[in-house]
């Protein structure tokens, strides 16, 4: 689900590709990555200093703090939209700013709130998942302001991948640096 990674350091485990067929084998394990997220990047985490979580990942990039309320919020945002998908007939996705949210007072606190948090979330977002009939995943879905008709399939694959991705972001870093 992600290209090879090339030496650009935004994009560790590749950019994501979609499925050449949303499988169920894929779709299990997509929803597998989402599972296993917390606990992953819980364990990325696990032992930086409070100098090493303020550090970014990459030149220009958000510090570790930042990435890991951006996984919160991003999933959070993700959550509700899958669930809109589920209870609305392709229902609007509004894109927000990123890098704004990065910047709220809320980025700042320590990162095991959104570590708590993504456990929980993660948990239901699985239960979501598990609980879809085959023909949802192609059948429902969103319609994101930028990025157009989102099927459930390509949302858990994307997911997924996004989820790899920046824990792979705080595991390179880790690796590539001497603390």
């Amino acid at each position: 689900m992600a290209t090879p990674a090339l030496s650009d350091p935004r994009y560790p485990i590749g950019r994501f590709s979609a499925p050449v067929e949303y499988t169920p084998e894929v779709l299990r394990a997509a929803i597998t990555t989402i599972g296993a997220l917390p606990e992953n990047l819980r364990s990325a985490v696990d032992g930086l200093s409070r100098e090493q979580i303020d550090t970014p990942y990459r030149e220009g990039g958000w510090t570790v703090r930042q990435l890991v309320h951006h996984v919160a919020d991003s999933h959070m945002n993700a959550y509700c939209r899958v669930k809109q998908a589920l209870t609305e007939d392709w229902p609007p996705a509004l894109a927000y700013d990123e890098n704004l949210w990065a910047e709220l007072p809320d980025a700042h606190t320590p990162v095991q709130i959104s570590l708590e948090l993504l456990d929980s979330l993660h948990r239901r977002w699985v239960a979501v998942f598990e609980g879809l009939k085959p023909e949802d995943w192609e059948s429902r879905g969103y319609i994101h302001s930028v990025g157009g008709r989102s099927t459930l399939a390509w949302v858990v694959a994307s997911y997924a991948w996004h989820s790899d991705h920046h824990v792979a972001h705080v595991t390179a870093l880790r690796k590539n640096r001497s603390w």
